[in-house]
């Protein structure tokens, strides 16, 4: 006989049955994810629709492009296909670059040479940095020994010119400005194995800070960050270099209503895996001359061999050539002594004269240099995904460096961005031992991940500035980054409407930093700008940097030019120097001046503790120096394309801006070069394609793999998305088909 345990013992399994009041919720259920298949199954449809029709126009000549290892001559960039022992090849791009240094200016020559290495003809489109305030006035082709010279043209016609030379065969080239440090140069009808040279050269300033020169030249770009929605596709709008089948196709950005040209800027970046001896590389020579003795000439990153005659200085690399990964950076020091007080260049030019003028602020005693206010000091670093590697270890050490430095009466804030926004505190708080160390734990759990959202960053920044209560301390802004945003005019709206009494300085992190943005953004924001490319440099350029912090401006700068003198000076507004920085001006004299003429001139300012008055004299020299006159055109141009900022109307400065590039055969947003050859190369009948030269990934900088070209990655990863969304679909549809067909038996 059972017992009662047995007789009660809870069934091993439960008899279920389906209920009537189910079926219809059933039923409801099945609808609702036949749907969600049927819309993951058309997505599916449709991206595989659009691939294989992309596979189709492009299959031909992508198969007739690869080549085996032992085909390409050597020396050409290979990526690997789906076919096991082919490749396909890409122009190859290598550059050469001279330097011509002569006191405060220098004259640059840049050859970039195209080479193709496959069996088609081809275009060849690269998109490359320069110094942001270069002077670009001249370019020129070179095919052998035939030379094709360059004119300057506005930017719409030049690309009129360029593409019916392309449609033609001709040989042709153009270059662009995107940005004052982003430029594209196109050359097309590259024939089968040849190997096509474009010439260009600038006029650049030399930069003197601290008693040191130096002389910054960029080699790679840092992808930018292109914030907004999606733009459609204007039919009407002018195509871009190389029209429809131009490298626009293989940018990896869309144009969004924040960056309207963001195709235009982001050109795809080398891969980490490439066969061959591929890359870009680069050969970099020059000569100094600054009528002084130098004590020393560095390199910051590259090792360079020097050669001495006089006062005059020859360099090198001293590995000859060297992949173009990390800006190139000159610096010299003059002997003891010899530090410049002031210093003027002139040339004569159509009935004009223009000058250069270097004037260097008084030296402060040490009674003068204690900090009568004490700091508001508030940190914006940028932890977004182009500054992983070496670059967020830099941010981080000199965030830690600049903390260390705060003093009790001083208050600080911080705050971290990427595509979010983290604040430490409300409001600053006081530099007392307890809140360092939070603000240390902070700066240690950073990391770099997501977008570069800089607006939320700068607007929190400066409107807790007007929200602080503590009006007594002197307000400062240290931003630290790389600055890889496409939307610099936003931001730089953004510094210009909402900096109020604040000062902002920018650190720019990592091997190839976006300069125009650092530079400019502390321009607006009355500061300065300080680069950091190595971890090895965090303590040297951050405490240069702080004692600037800490040390009394010279403001309220005026220049007094002779009566009767009519002059024309850039920048207009003079800006406050900072302790060892010199005040630079531009000048054009109406009428000019006879040679070996003097003119005095008197630069008056304001220190902390006294009035500061320095005369000068201006003479007119007989050898007249090349560039002045460049240079100038060039900061007129710069200050009429900042008046945007303030709301000046786009058309007004076009006009304005051409009135001095074209007649200066200057590069700018409006003006480009083209050359075209008067002779047919390529034969109506063979085809075109356009390469897009993929730029080296900045040394240390963690892969950014959304740059690399990828062909159809967005139809395949659409692709994957879909099936993803089919099985989970199907996952849920069997899950709830089980549950809903059985309930407990009453």
């Amino acid at each position: 006989m059972p017992s009662l345990m047995t007789r009660h013992r809870i069934p091993r399994y439960w008899i279920l049955e389906e209920r009537p009041s189910l079926v219809r919720r059933r039923r409801r259920q099945r609808w609702a994810l036949a749907l969600f298949a049927a819309v993951a199954l058309s997505v599916i449809l449709l991206q595989q629709m659009a691939f294989a029709d992309e596979q189709l126009n492009t299959a031909d000549a992508a198969e007739a492009m690869l080549i085996a290892l032992n085909e390409s001559g050597g020396g050409a960039l290979l990526f690997k296909s789906a076919h096991a022992g082919r490749y396909r090849p890409a122009a190859v791009h290598n550059s050469e670059a001279e330097f011509a240094i002569t006191g405060l200016m220098a004259r640059v020559s840049l050859r970039q040479r195209f080479t193709n290495s496959s069996g088609q003809w081809r275009e060849a489109v690269y998109v490359f940095p320069l110094p942001d305030d270069a002077a670009v006035n001249a370019m020129r082709i070179r095919v052998g020994e035939r030379v094709i010279e360059g004119v300057i043209k506005e930017r719409e016609q030049a690309r009129k010119v360029y593409a019916q030379a392309r449609a033609r065969g001709q040989k042709a080239g153009l270059l662009e400005q995107q940005r004052p440090n982003l430029f594209t140069t196109g050359v097309a009808n590259i024939g089968p194995g040849e190997t096509v040279d474009v010439e260009l050269a600038y006029w650049q300033p030399v930069v003197y800070d601290g008693g040191t020169f130096s002389l910054r030249f960029p080699m790679t770009i840092t992808p930018r960050y292109m914030p907004g929605a999606k733009l459609a596709d204007d039919p009407e709008k002018p195509l871009a270099v190389g029209g429809p089948l131009g490298w626009q196709q293989q940018a990896w950005a869309e144009n969004t209503d924040q960056v309207a040209d963001a195709s235009l800027i982001s050109p795809p970046q080398m891969p980490e895996q490439v066969e061959g001896d591929g890359g870009n590389r680069i050969t970099l020579r020059g000569e100094l001359n600054m009528g002084m003795p130098l004590r020393s000439i560095t390199s910051a990153y590259h090792p360079i061999v020097l050669n001495r005659s006089g006062d005059h200085y020859a360099f090198e690399l001293a590995a000859r050539e060297v992949p173009m990964q990390q800006d190139f950076v000159l610096s010299w020091r003059a002997q003891l002594g010899q530090q410049p007080k002031a210093a003027v260049f002139t040339e004569n030019l159509d009935g004009d004269t223009y000058a250069t003028l270097m004037i260097l602020p008084p030296e402060q005693h040490a009674s003068n240099n204690k900090q009568t206010l004490a700091k508001e000091q508030v940190f914006i670093i940028d932890t977004s995904g182009s500054m992983g590697g070496t670059s967020i270890k830099q941010a981080k050490a000199s965030l830690h460096l600049a903390l260390q430095r705060l003093k009790p009466q001083d208050r600080f804030n911080i705050v971290e961005f990427n595509s979010n926004t983290r604040l430490f505190s409300p409001l600053s708080v006081p530099a007392d031992v307890h809140n360092i160390a939070r603000a240390r734990q902070m700066v240690n759990s950073m990391h770099a991940d997501g977008g570069t959202e800089m607006l939320p960053a700068l607007h929190l920044a400066m409107q807790r500035g007007h929200a602080s209560e503590h009006a007594t301390h002197l307000r400062q802004i240290v931003f630290i980054t790389d600055g890889a945003v496409g939307n610099e005019q936003a931001l730089f709206q953004t510094i210009q409407q909402q900096l109020g009494g604040s000062r902002l300085f920018t650190v720019g992190i990592g091997s190839a930093p976006n300069s125009h943005f650092m530079r400019k953004a502390s321009q607006f924001g009355r500061g300065s700008f300080t680069h950091i490319g190595d971890i090895n440099e965090v303590q040297e350029k951050m405490t240069a940097l702080l004692d600037k912090l800490e040390r009394p401006v010279v403001t309220e700068i005026q220049v007094t030019w002779p009566s009767g003198i009519r002059t024309e000076n850039y920048p207009q507004n003079l800006p406050d120097l900072y302790h060892g920085e010199p005040l630079t001006i531009s000048s054009r004299i109406d009428g000019g001046l006879p040679a070996g003429s003097e003119l005095p001139l008197v630069v008056r300012g304001q220190t902390a503790s006294q009035s500061w008055q320095r005369e000068l004299q201006v003479q007119v020299s007989n050898a007249s120096h090349r560039g002045v006159a460049t240079l100038w055109a060039r900061r007129k141009i710069s200050e009429l394309l900042d008046s945007r900022v303030l709301g000046a109307k786009e058309a007004v400065i076009r006009e304005k801006v051409l009135a001095v590039a074209l007649p200066h055969a200057l590069m700018s947003p409006y003006t480009s070069f083209v050359a075209v050859e008067k002779q047919v190369s390529r034969p109506q009948a063979s085809k075109l394609s356009s390469s897009a030269i993929a730029n080296e990934r900045p040394k240390g900088q963690t892969a950014q793999t959304f740059a690399y070209p990828q062909g159809s990655s967005e139809a395949r990863q659409s692709l994957a998305w879909g099936a993803l969304l089919l099985l989970m679909g199907l996952i849920i549809r069997f899950s709830l088909r089980a549950e809903a067909r059985y309930v407990l038996r009453a």
